[in-house]
């Protein structure tokens, strides 16, 4: 048997399983790419503004479904981004009345003035 008929012969034992592990690869890179489009994916998420009152403190802790977000002069300046769904939004300061909101993020932008109102002595 010469070198190019053993050649031969390797090849068309190899050939059946280079193409089942080709096809297997395609299969993967193929689901993998699916699952990464998010068919059926969630909507958007909504933009959430929050305009601070010149009397609300800029340092009141901003939380959004019990979550530490910032300070509430940060996000006033920069917004934030909420998934659609139902959302409590609520800014604390010690010697403030908490402002506190149920807020359900669909599709329109959201917008609140915050104002923040001192306990009385």
């Amino acid at each position: 048997m010469t070198d190019e008929s053993r050649l031969a012969a390797v090849l068309r034992w190899l050939t059946p399983y280079v193409a089942f592990l080709a096809a297997g690869v395609l299969a993967l890179l193929l689901v993998l790419s699916l699952t990464s489009c998010q068919i059926g994916a969630e909507r958007p998420a909504v933009s959430l503004s929050l305009e601070r009152s010149a009397k609300s403190p800029r340092d009141a802790a901003v939380t959004i479904d019990e979550e530490y977000i910032g300070p509430l002069g940060y996000v006033a300046a920069r917004g934030v981004q909420l998934p659609a769904g139902k959302h409590r939004i609520t800014i604390e300061k010690p010697g403030y009345f908490p402002w506190d909101r149920l807020v359900e993020a669909g599709t329109a932008p959201i917008h609140f003035d915050v104002e923040l109102e001192p306990i009385p002595d």
